[in-house]
């Protein structure tokens, strides 16, 4: 199977080719000096030299703060971007999977958000992933919308100083013997590997349509903290931050839980414990651990 990655060179983006190579089919890593996203021609031209089966897009403008600053660059990528992959992928007649995000709820439901529920997003963020959610499900029949959460991977995220959560615990954590961490917000922390491994499965069925994707469970970044210490075996003090310690810039859902449910339907759910998916990343070797 010929597969173009969008964003190949992203925490997500470079597991997702990792997993396909490592089942035999024909990968294509893409990042932004192969296509602009938000130039059709150059997305039309870059994929019609490929004739990819699949188009898995992971690519995003995600940094939220920067987004709320450069509305117009966060649409140009995150919805006109995305726009253009599902108008070139519908002509080719190849299967559009693309990454969403929680942040398309605000946060009030206080239990997990299924498919059906509506979505209202608290910022430019938000808003610009939901638009280009739309495209891709009206303009490409042959589509995965697959939203996930709190993402971590071993490749460097390069949008949050080249740490991740995990990563910059551990670091802040060795140095100092002490961390200090929101507790208001809930989240589903879910490692890039699993995800990847969904997209995977995903690729070899029909059942198109919109599905959430994170790890099972919930806790506060303050409880990932926790056991992240717990689990590497290391003694940090955690404790919680104060209301206005570490002011957010920009509103973002204090809830943000999203329930599998499509993927349990279909009998495809590959998402385990957060707290296995982390133990598993780990068990890899972090980049502060090794």
């Amino acid at each position: 199977m010929r597969v173009a990655v969008v964003g190949a060179n992203g925490q997500l983006g470079s597991d997702v080719v990792e997993v396909f190579r490592e089942r035999g089919s024909e990968v294509f890593p893409l990042t932004h000096a192969d296509l602009e996203l938000a130039n059709l021609d150059s997305v039309a031209t870059c994929l019609k030299s490929l004739s990819p089966a699949v188009v898995v897009n992971t690519a995003a403008m995600h940094h939220v703060e920067q987004c709320e600053q450069q509305p117009e660059k966060a649409f140009a990528v995150n919805a006109i971007g995305v726009r253009n992959l599902a108008v070139v992928t519908k002509e080719l007649g190849a299967v559009l999977i693309h990454v969403s995000t929680d942040y398309v709820f605000d946060g009030t439901k206080g239990q997990p958000y299924i498919e059906e529920d509506a979505p209202v997003p608290l910022n430019v963020y938000g808003n610009s992933k939901l638009s280009g959610e739309q495209f891709v499900r009206t303009l490409n029949d042959k589509h995965f919308v697959l939203r996930t959460s709190a993402i971590y991977g071993k490749q460097p995220c390069r949008a949050k100083g080249g740490k991740n959560f995990v990563e910059l615990m551990l670091k802040l954590g060795r140095e100092r013997g002490m961390v200090r961490v929101v507790d208001s917000e809930v989240v589903s922390p879910t490692p890039t590997a699993q995800i990847a491994a969904q997209i995977y499965e995903l690729s070899g069925c029909d059942a198109y349509g919109l599905y959430h994707g994170t790890a099972e469970g919930s806790c506060s970044w303050y409880g990932f903290a926790r056991e992240i210490f717990k689990a590497a075996n290391l003694q940090v003090d955690v404790q919680i931050a104060g209301p206005n310690e570490f002011p957010a810039k920009v509103p973002r859902p204090k809830y943000s839980v999203l329930e599998n449910r499509g993927l349990k339907r279909l009998g495809l759910n590959r998402f385990s414990d957060w707290r296995d998916g982390l133990q598993q990343y780990l068990n890899q070797g972090s980049a502060v651990l090794s």
